[in-house]
């Protein structure tokens, strides 16, 4: 499963949405994500699963790219 995560890169930093970045991981759960996620030290914000319709507008943007952790 694609999850889409939104974050700011500096775990101590208050979340601002116009520094809010986001990447694409693959995962079993989101749990699984936030876990393959913790060492980057990200103030992570929110992780919503992506599929179908969604994931295909995704796909179709020139900056999608799936990490691999």
């Amino acid at each position: 499963m694609i999850f889409k995560v939104f974050f700011q890169k500096n775990s101590s930093q208050v979340p601002v949405r116009e520094l809010t970045e986001s990447i694409y991981v693959e995962g079993e759960s989101e749990a699984d994500v936030r876990k393959k996620l913790a060492s980057r030290n990200y103030n992570i914000e929110f992780v919503t699963s992506i599929s179908g319709a969604h994931l295909e507008y995704e796909q179709s943007q020139d900056s999608f790219a799936v990490e691999s952790i």
